[in-house]
């Protein structure tokens, strides 16, 4: 047996997987265990639950496999720079402990796994290729990586081909990074960086870029053009007259930038039209550098497949343009697309470097996190002193508690690995009417009105309600919805007229399946709307226990965990 784990440390979103012979067996975000947003932390209670789920011990394991050349990193993001520039400098001392860290992550790993064996250094994105290539089931791919930094590339184009995964260009490199940028934005609207780009993915299709932005001549996405910019066949430029993550700490943004756009937004401002227009032209541009840098590389490279990866790839709207394009024939993306998805494909690299080849095989499953028996789970309920049953059908009560307008908390199985709830960790209703989706964001998400809600359908229908032509199970696909269609689902489209579709099939999820095969039975509408099993600012729920915590706390209708089920008065 050859057992291989996967740590993601250093930056955000830390994380740990298990690879048995090849195979997936365990992935966790620290996130989960620590309940701290996109964790920061060493993966410790990660790593541990992976080897309890795969039920092994430390001293099995043959090979770590760390995400990160640390060496690499180091002299490229912090030495490097603080001999030419003061600024970088003091970005230096001022990180001195995450530099010591980075440097003795030997002794750290060590240290809190107690692990003795082989520790190994894979790059940050050639992890995130390996993570989306060979699961994806593509023989021959073009791969594309693109997140805010890894050691000091931003962005990578690859190539998969028969288990190969071959460098085709790197020359993307900090401070011009389109994550960053992303970031930069984000933090200047009053969201947080490195947390909240997905809320201006979400906002950018209420404004409108070609607007003139008051007091200026130019277009808000004139100006974006002039911040982002494509150079060449593949590289992207960032202009630091706008941009400034690069030398100040926490700014951002320039003072050029708050001249043209005015000051930063707080977060208990109004929300403007014009805010809405930065982010319109963030995203439109971000689309256009991105789709013209694919259609090069379709035509360059002449492979007709493509997997997505990095947390640019988590973006859902520029993932539906791509589709949309018919740039290629087929698109995946694994769920996990940010750095905690990192883990995983080091694990990847290091066994196709024992084996010296592995081919792509095609896997959507990836409920590969905590995972509780019917035993565990009735345990916390006593311990809860709810009033419990065990229904002989759980999902004709649930379904016909969804059809009432009832709010579900579905807690089953193994724990989705990536920050979408995929019917595992999942908040449930029915996706109509229009006025559900305000309903559910009052009773227990509490979160910004304009923020979209996904539909998880069963596979075989979604050709009947969306215009998307391919599997979409990690939800991280945006399409459109067919007009005849709005009127049966309404509370699940956004104001573009696009749905984030996760598409269900029964040899993936079963139970997720069955609940809504049985809604359909009751309804004729195979859809649901699907939202993560939290409330605003917490990670997703992992163990029974803050399952009925968040049921008792928030507004919840119903928790269906397990095979049992809670009802509220």
């Amino acid at each position: 047996m050859k057992y291989i784990l996967g740590i993601k440390y250093g930056g955000h979103d830390t994380s740990a997987a298990l690879l048995v012979n090849g195979k997936l067996v365990a992935a966790c975000s620290q996130e989960r265990y620590t309940r701290d947003k996109h964790s920061r932390l060493f993966p410790k209670e990660a790593a541990l639950d992976c080897l309890k789920i795969g039920k092994i011990n430390i001293d099995q394991i043959n090979q770590i496999a760390f995400v990160n050349d640390v060496k690499s990193q180091i002299r490229e993001i912090y030495l490097k720079p603080a001999i030419t520039s003061d600024e970088r400098l003091d970005f230096l001392f001022k990180d001195f402990e995450r530099v010591k860290n980075i440097k003795n992550v030997d002794e750290i790993i060590r240290k809190n796994l107690n692990y003795k064996g082989q520790i190994k250094y894979y790059r940050h994105h050639l992890c995130h290729v390996a993570s989306a290539y060979f699961p994806s089931g593509f023989k021959n791919a073009l791969c594309l990586s693109i997140d805010g930094v890894g050691e000091y590339e931003t962005g990578i184009i690859a190539s998969g081909k028969s288990g190969k995964i071959k460098t085709l260009y790197n020359k993307n490199r900090y401070p011009h990074s389109l994550g960053l940028l992303y970031s930069a934005v984000t933090h200047y609207l009053g969201w947080k960086h490195h947390c909240d780009e997905g809320i201006i993915m979400g906002l950018a299709p209420y404004g409108d870029s070609s607007k003139i932005i008051p007091r200026f001549k130019k277009s808000y996405l004139q100006v974006f053009k002039e911040i982002l910019t494509n150079k060449g066949d593949f590289q992207y430029k960032i202009n630091l007259d706008y941009i400034d993550y690069y030398s100040a700490r926490d700014k951002w943004v320039t003072d050029k930038f708050i001249k043209i756009f005015g000051p930063k937004r707080k977060w208990i401002d109004p929300l403007t039209s014009h805010h809405k227009n930065i982010a319109a032209a963030l995203q439109d541009q971000l689309e256009n550098v991105v789709l013209k840098q694919l259609k090069i590389a379709r035509r360059k490279f002449n492979l007709d497949k493509l997997c997505l990866a990095g947390g640019v790839a988590l973006n859902c709207s520029l993932n539906g343009k791509i589709a949309k394009s018919k740039i290629f024939k087929e698109v995946f993306i694994q769920p996990a697309s940010g750095d905690d998805g990192c883990a995983y494909g080091a694990t990847l690299l290091a066994y196709a470097a024992s084996k010296k080849k592995i081919m792509p095989k095609k896997m959507h499953n990836f409920y590969k996190g905590s995972c509780f028996t019917n035993k565990e789970i009735e345990s916390s309920l006593i311990k809860s002193k709810l009033k419990y049953s065990r229904p002989k059908n759980l999902f004709r009560d649930v379904s016909n508690y969804i059809k009432q307008g009832k709010i579900i908390g579905w807690f089953q199985g193994g724990a989705e690995f990536g920050p979408r709830a995929l019917g595992n960790r999942s908040i449930l209703c029915k996706p109509y009417p229009k006025q559900m989706k305000d309903h559910l964001n009052i009773r227990v998400k509490f979160r910004e009105e304009f923020r979209p809600f996904a539909p998880s359908v069963l596979n075989e229908f979604r050709e009947d309600f969306f215009h998307i032509n391919q599997d979409s199970p990690h939800m991280l696909m945006a399409c459109k919805i067919k007009k005849d269609k709005i009127k049966d689902v309404p509370a699940i489209v956004h104001v573009d007229g696009t749905c984030r579709v996760q598409t269900v099939k029964k040899d993936i999820n079963d139970r997720f399946y069955n609940l809504i095969k049985e809604f359909n039975h009751q309804t004729k509408i195979p859809v649901l709307l699907n939202t993560s099993f939290n409330v605003k600012g917490q990670p997703i729920v992992n163990t029974p226990t803050e399952a009925i915590e968040t049921f008792k706390s928030t507004k919840i209708d119903v928790l269906a965990i397990g095979d049992f089920l809670l009802v509220k008065n």
